[in-house]
């Protein structure tokens, strides 16, 4: 291990790497990652200086760990038993944004959707203002076809460029993803770095103000002050989850320190330093209510992992 790397934990390195220049914790807590603020520890949290060093690290690991990229943790259960592995944390040399005559923008995977969203308007790029609503990263919303308003990103991606675990660093055109709703085939433990998005030109003014107008909407309809995860299960087709939840008498519904908004039924809140336990349960419980009451079975938009 380089001696610029800085290591936490006391724990020994999962793999000597000379060279490396970022931060390598080991039994790292991810609750004050995640917006639910619950759930458990990575057995390896690795925050890389740049693309390099994330190349380094994951060709080094040689894809003998598992391996997950995490965002803002906007829309995610990290059990209470933690996750196996190496949990990669991209920061701010992956959040950088460029664009191009052609109305292209080149997105690091941890820029967020807003900054995605006002770049492009001040850039007078029309297209992706739907991002304004969503709350994550560019990667995240690769991996899941993110989506809001209307728009996802599989309407707007042009390609994307991924660090696979043993290194390999490769671009994927986004027919390769082959997107379906909230749902990618990002090889599993692949670490998307940048993508490019295809706008079309527009008026600043404009953008501005439909951004203004999804902004307004959230904030009207969704609980975003709250320790929540954002939509918990997918709409069924031709349905909306929150109704079925509501219709299904689950508005308000509590489970230890967990509880379904009173605001946004498809929302789960952390009330009362709920364990993810207590989320996930109350989630299944919802669902097993929802299924009584209309025969439709939800799925969990919610991405859930690590040990339970």
């Amino acid at each position: 291990m380089a001696p610029d790397c800085e290591v936490e934990g006391g724990i020994a390195a999962p793999v000597e790497i000379q060279g490396l220049r970022g931060k390598l914790t080991a039994d790292a807590p991810l609750a004050k990652l995640v917006w639910f603020k619950a759930g458990g520890r990575a057995d390896w949290l690795f925050e890389p200086a740049d693309l390099d060093d994330l190349k380094l690290f994951l060709e080094r690991l040689g894809g003998d760990l598992p391996v997950m990229a995490l965002g803002l943790g906007s829309n995610l259960i990290v059990r209470d038993g933690g996750v196996p592995g190496v949990v990669v944390k991209l920061g701010k040399p992956f959040a950088r944004i460029t664009y191009s005559d052609d109305c292209t923008l080149t997105c690091g995977a941890g820029a967020h959707g807003i900054l995605v969203a006002s770049t492009a308007r001040d850039a007078g790029i029309a297209g992706v203002e739907f991002m304004r609503g969503i709350p994550g990263t560019v990667g995240g919303f690769v991996r899941m076809n993110g989506g809001a308003y209307g728009r996802e990103v599989s309407d707007v991606l042009i390609d994307c460029d991924v660090v696979l675990p043993g290194g390999e660093y490769v671009t994927l055109p986004a027919a390769d993803l082959q997107y379906t709703y909230r749902h990618s085939a990002l090889p599993e433990g692949a670490v998307v770095v940048r993508a490019r998005f295809q706008g079309e030109p527009g008026d600043p003014e404009v953008i501005g103000a439909k951004m203004d107008s999804i902004g307004e909407a959230r904030e009207k309809s969704q609980p975003l002050r709250t320790r929540t995860g954002g939509s918990t299960f997918k709409n069924p087709p031709g349905k909306k989850a929150w109704e079925l939840v509501d219709a299904a008498g689950c508005r308000g519904l509590k489970l230890g320190g967990a509880q379904v908004s009173e605001k946004h039924t498809n929302f789960l809140l952390n009330i009362d330093e709920a364990t993810s336990a207590d989320i996930e349960q109350l989630g299944e419980e919802v669902k097993r209510r929802v299924y009584e009451n209309s025969g439709v079975e939800l799925e969990w938009e919610i991405q859930r992992v690590g040990r339970p």
